[in-house]
């Protein structure tokens, strides 16, 4: 009995612990313990707050966070630029972790409410936010699970054939078009597995695209969501493109996309997805 009451106050003193953490906007965030109840309002965020092993806290989502299949029960609060602030005060949340670019952030901290804003845009980003959710949440196991993900990507990138390093890459995020560059996360998986980017950092992180450059650029393969593929011979003369011409266009599906564009604990995955993808392996590969 004395040990279970020795426990019970160690949690209590762990629970009880002030925490402080510096957000991405260089906002120091105090709360007065760890919080119990989170509403995330980022996919990726979601993604880590789970593989750190506190996926019960959540009790709210955006509209878009769907993995572990465990948040699809999950009370939805919005995306980045229509959150629901009443849904979100319902919930009385802790904390509220989201994307510095929401515009729900000023709203919510002017209702009072603790938020954390976080922006992974590249690969030593996304190794600081998985540092900083921990800290938010009290857990070890941070510094892990990036070791976790970045030893992923380098197996990957040891696994492609010598032949294929260098193969000229378009990576469509977005119709529009828009595309991650050499300078975005994304960009930097492809370098590291041994792909090159036709789109250079110097644009910005994932900017939006003359098409004519992408004709100019002529990529050896494109990757991009099955949702956009079927169009892209339409698009004034893209059918001189090598990849569209010689039928290596990788067209992922929508549970795909989410893997590939999500800054967070599946990197390793996306890397794999993208190497099957330039090893001509691919499912979704275009005839």
């Amino acid at each position: 009995m004395k040990r279970l009451l020795l426990a019970l106050l160690l949690a209590w003193g762990l629970q009880a612990q002030a925490v402080q953490v510096t957000d991405d906007r260089g906002v120091a965030v105090e709360l007065p313990g760890s919080p119990q109840r989170i509403v995330s309002l980022l996919p990726s965020l979601t993604e880590v707050v789970c593989e750190l092993g506190a996926c019960e806290r959540l009790v709210g989502v955006d509209n878009y966070s769907n993995w572990p299949a465990a948040v699809r029960q999950l009370p939805r609060a919005g995306g980045l630029e229509d959150a629901n602030i009443e849904i979100i005060v319902s919930l009385r949340p802790d904390v509220v972790l989201l994307s510095v670019s929401s515009r729900a952030l000023a709203r919510l901290e002017g209702l009072g409410l603790k938020v954390v804003a976080l922006e992974p845009k590249t690969l030593a980003d996304v190794q600081r936010v998985i540092g900083k959710v921990g800290q938010v949440l009290g857990v070890p196991g941070a510094l892990a699970l990036w070791q976790r993900i970045d030893g992923g990507v380098q197996r990957v990138a040891r696994e492609l054939p010598a032949g294929l390093r260098g193969t000229e890459v378009y990576f469509e995020v977005n119709s529009g078009p828009y595309a991650a560059s050499e300078s975005s996360f994304i960009g930097e998986m492809l370098a590291r597995i041994g792909a090159a980017n036709v789109v250079s950092g110097k644009l910005g992180p994932f900017p939006k695209l003359n098409p004519e450059f992408v004709v100019r650029a002529d990529p050896q393969v494109i990757m991009i969501s099955d949702r956009n593929a079927l169009a892209l011979k339409d698009r004034p003369g893209w059918s001189r493109i090598r990849a569209i011409r010689d039928g290596r266009v990788c067209m992922f599906t929508p549970a795909q996309g989410d893997v590939l564009v999500r800054p967070g604990p599946r990197m390793a995955e996306a890397a794999q997805l993208m190497s099957q993808c330039l090893q001509g392996r691919y499912q979704g590969r275009a005839p």
